[in-house]
């Protein structure tokens, strides 16, 4: 009996200390690159999201050096309204927008995703936001906004803004 007990003891505890499976092994999607070629999209590094997490807090604050130590020098951001490809082109384009507009993000999601392309590891934060505009004798704009960032070492290299209207019936 005591053999037994001591048998189910090693048993147990040699299937606790299995390992589990990495973030590469967990498919949650998958993304079709501009070559065609379909690719796994795994869950991500939790890190990414502290990274756009931060950033998007910087936005809130206005905090504008906060923001060029988040951008990559080269960063490339791709919105409804055009492109700005150099973290100097951003932090001008947002001083001024800042004042005219005193926009407010209210976060509901953000998901750490990656995926290999190339043989070169792209991590991305996938986000959902409520964005808030005060323009003009503090009339309130709201858009919903979806964000695809990518981050590299840290710091935002690219994102893409999709945006539609909030419809106030809904």
């Amino acid at each position: 009996m005591k053999n037994l007990l001591y048998l189910t003891f090693i048993v147990l505890l040699a299937s606790c200390g299995s390992n589990t499976k990495s973030n590469e092994d967990k498919q949650i999607g998958y993304e079709i690159l501009e070559s065609g070629e379909k690719v796994s999209l795994n869950a991500g590094d939790i890190s990414t999201i502290e990274v756009w997490e931060k950033y998007v807090n910087a936005h809130n604050n206005k905090d504008l050096e906060t923001i060029k130590s988040l951008n990559h020098n080269d960063i490339k951001i791709l919105t409804p309204g055009g492109e700005i490809n150099t973290s100097e082109e951003h932090i001008k384009f947002l001083d001024q927008w800042f004042s005219e507009n005193n926009p407010n993000w209210k976060t509901f999601y953000m998901i750490a995703n990656e995926l290999t392309e190339n043989d070169t590891l792209k991590q991305y934060v996938t986000s959902c936001h409520e964005l808030t505009l005060t323009v003009a004798d503090s009339n309130l704009i709201k858009i919903s906004q979806i964000h695809d960032a990518w981050i590299v070492d840290g710091k935002v290299k690219k994102f893409y803004v999709y945006e539609k209207p909030v419809n106030s019936n809904n």
